[in-house]
């Protein structure tokens, strides 16, 4: 696995919901982000922990 992933539960992605939609979370790994489609936003994981705030989100690209 590559160093700069964080690990997280898979049970917990199951329960994590977009905070503005309170849609389904995809995650992208990638880019280690939670992706909410509806709300085109990408929630950052950092140390291992879903960072669940739209301020820290990351508009996604058309």
């Amino acid at each position: 696995m590559d160093e700069k992933l964080s690990k997280v539960d898979p049970r917990l992605l199951e329960l994590l919901v977009c905070p503005l939609t309170k849609g389904r979370l995809s995650f992208d790994r990638d880019t280690n982000e939670l992706v909410s489609e509806r709300a085109r936003l990408a929630y950052p994981i950092r140390d291992g922990i879903p960072i669940m705030l739209v301020s820290e989100a990351r508009r996604l690209e058309d």
